[in-house]
């Protein structure tokens, strides 16, 4: 089997990781006590991805006892895990994987990453290492986590990086919230998030970004909520999570796992942050006006609106493109339709990458729905983030507010620096990349045979030689005159 290991850490990546199971449960039939509830087989089929199976009570339904997620939860205060035990799922999870701190980060990437994370992060390595040996064959980590508060952040990044040191050949994979440009609840959520985005650069393979801003305007403006809560905002998050891996949890036409996904989206290694997005998003009231169709998913997929990240895909252009297609559907039509789109908005996707859009059918569609499609996009325009970030960062480091909370806690400016250029780096490589056209390589013609064709120093020597003769020519004229 080809499992995955989960972490949600900080209080954001806590109750986004809570509704994920809620949803990931439910699509495998799998009650609130971890007891399987399902009606077909396929549920059970690879439900080993995501679930370890524990011998607990057998029922009528399910013969082979417990499903445990192969979960951890991790935050610096037990305030949020608290919460998560009192849940409705609270039961799911393995006691031992709840691992938390008394003091809490107070928003500071230093203390998440430095001290109060450190002390802690040798207790969350060492529970990984026990749910990656009961793994047959482990394909890679998910990590849930915001970047603009203190743990998630700080200590997010301290536990990628361990993760890292001791498992190079698996897949990490990050689920990030970055900081919205109006949804602030932090005021240094800049240096939190650039000093995050330095680590993730380097030690992750594939991060989807996504914002509270672009949550919210999907809330207001598609599904025609009021006033949408964070439980409105964590489901939309978790159908895109549960989207992601679908290929890997149910049989498909067409198949992509997490490494398949990082080999097709990152054309260079340092450009792995996604744009993801969902449909169909419909207000709950003219959901049966509208068809669920192939063409009809195609088009919202690809709609600005429907992105998950603050950042228009119009001002920049695609270097690669995934979509994951769910639902008894042909794949010929989806293929059709993904062309189609490719061809019509050519302008958008870059010329230097033939066929940059890659397809993934998955026969079984999600709860409540007939079909469904999840987009992943690795588009040039996500610069804007980093760079809103980088503006923010740079303003105020200039006057080195707030800097003593960090050195405090024995860290040294010259991070700060490394982190800010590393950030501007970035930016300028994907503009680089937006900007670039395919460039065709001179070819000499048929006829002439290929010993023939001048070679470049040769030609700059001939006209050298020619310039040389006429300068004497024109001298030898001027005496003669004289």
């Amino acid at each position: 089997m080809r499992e995955i290991v989960h972490l949600q850490i900080g209080q954001c990546g806590n109750q986004i990781g809570s509704k994920f199971w809620e949803v990931i449960g439910e699509e495998h039939g799998i009650n609130s006590v971890g007891t399987y509830e399902g009606d077909t087989d396929l549920q059970l089929e690879r439900v080993n991805v995501y679930f370890n199976e524990a011998h607990g009570k057998k029922s009528i339904f399910n013969t082979s006892g417990k499903y445990v997620p192969r979960a951890l939860l991790v935050d610096l205060e037990p305030g949020t895990m608290d919460s998560v035990r009192g849940s409705r799922i609270g039961k799911l999870f393995r006691p031992d994987n709840f691992i938390h701190g008394s003091s809490g980060a107070g928003n500071n990437w230093a203390k998440g990453h430095y001290t109060e994370g450190a002390e802690l992060v040798e207790q969350v390595v060492d529970r990984v290492r026990n749910e990656a040996e009961s793994c047959d064959c482990m394909q890679g980590f998910q990590f849930v986590h915001s970047l603009g508060g203190g743990t998630g952040s700080g200590m997010g990044t301290l536990i990628i990086n361990k993760i890292r040191e001791e498992y190079p050949d698996r897949i990490m994979n990050s689920f990030s919230i970055m900081p919205s440009p109006k949804v602030s609840d932090t005021v240094v959520e800049p240096y939190n998030a650039t000093l995050s985005i330095h680590q993730l650069i380097e030690n992750t393979d594939e991060t989807y970004c996504i914002d509270n801003e672009a949550l919210y305007d999907i809330c207001f403006r598609t599904l025609k909520l009021t006033t949408p809560s964070y439980g409105d905002l964590n489901h939309l998050v978790s159908l895109t999570m549960s989207g992601v891996t679908t290929s890997l949890r149910f049989p498909g036409q067409l198949n992509a796992d997490l490494r398949k996904l990082a080999v097709n989206m990152v054309p260079f290694p340092r450009l792995h942050f996604f744009m993801p997005g969902f449909a169909p998003l419909t207000a709950r009231g003219s959901q049966q006006y509208r068809a669920l169709t192939v063409p009809e998913l195609t088009q919202q997929m690809f709609d600005a609106r429907n992105m998950m990240t603050a950042c228009d895909p119009r001002r920049g252009r695609y270097l690669t493109v995934a979509g994951v297609f769910r639902g008894r559907m042909s794949t010929k039509e989806v293929d059709e339709q993904m062309l189609a789109i490719q061809q019509k908005n050519s302008n958008y996707f870059v010329d230097w990458i033939p066929h940059n859009v890659k397809v993934a059918v998955c026969d079984i569609p999600p709860r409540g729905l007939k079909m469904a499609s999840t987009f992943i996009g690795n588009n040039t325009a996500i610069q804007e983030i980093f760079r809103r970030i980088g503006e923010q960062f740079s303003v105020m480091f200039r006057r080195k507010a707030f800097l003593h909370w960090y050195t405090g806690e024995g860290m040294d400016e010259l991070e700060f620096t490394e982190a800010e250029s590393n950030l501007n780096d970035l930016v300028s490589e994907y503009q680089q990349y937006q900007d670039a056209t395919a460039d065709l390589d001179w070819e000499p013609d048929e006829d002439i045979p290929e010993e023939e064709v001048p070679s470049s120093s040769a030609v700059t020597m001939q006209r050298t030689v020619e310039v040389k003769t006429e300068t004497v020519t024109e001298t030898t004229r001027q005496l003669d005159d004289m």
